[in-house]
């Protein structure tokens, strides 16, 4: 049985709750980075909360260079933070974070001194082995989810879109043009 106080603290909680929901719906665009903020951190750490239940020590964020190595024997830090698009710095900090977990090595480039080939160690490859079923078990739950919820289903192929738009014109770009009309229109009334 909940105290007064309990009961109260329940109500102000789930008001919280609607009042934070109501107001992520009712900005729209406004909120848009918010949103898929919070939707790709609940998702990530709904990803690594399967890893945890199943015994494995990964850290879904380690996904793309683990993806890139199963698929290509080595590569330089470069091309990983290329196909990755982040920053260059930013894939050599995960490397190195991954190097100091005996995940990864590097070897200098032979053909180029200046280039440090990345490639999964022994452990790498043990721990790929273990995490591969587990892609497979997202993508499954992933398409019951779709297949449940069918708008679901156009989540992937909004973003494709909005990442293009904003390759043709950048949103700041689109955001200075309106306030340049904006502004116009105000000094010509």
């Amino acid at each position: 049985m909940l105290t007064t106080k309990e009961k109260y603290f329940c109500i102000y909680i789930s008001t919280y709750i609607n009042c934070a929901m109501n107001l992520y719906q009712t900005l729209g665009f406004l909120v848009l980075g918010s949103r898929l903020r919070r939707l790709s951190e609940n998702f990530l750490s709904e990803v690594n909360l399967a890893y945890k239940n199943e015994g494995i020590d990964f850290d879904a964020s380690w996904f793309p260079v683990f993806y890139l190595l199963s698929k290509n024997e080595s590569l330089s830090i470069k091309e990983l933070s290329e196909q990755t698009e982040v920053s260059h710095p930013a894939a050599s900090q995960l490397i190195t974070h991954l190097k100091a977990r005996g995940l990864v090595a590097s070897a200098t480039c032979a053909d180029d001194g200046r280039r440090q080939l990345v490639q999964l160690t022994e452990s790498g490859r043990e721990l790929l082995a273990k995490i591969i079923p587990v892609w497979d078990a997202i993508l499954l739950g992933m398409e019951e989810l779709m297949a449940e919820e069918q708008r679901c289903a156009e989540l992937l192929p909004a973003i494709s879109a909005l990442e293009n738009a904003f390759k043709l014109m950048s949103l700041a770009d689109r955001i200075n043009s309106k306030l340049t009309v904006e502004l116009n229109n105000r000094l010509n009334e």
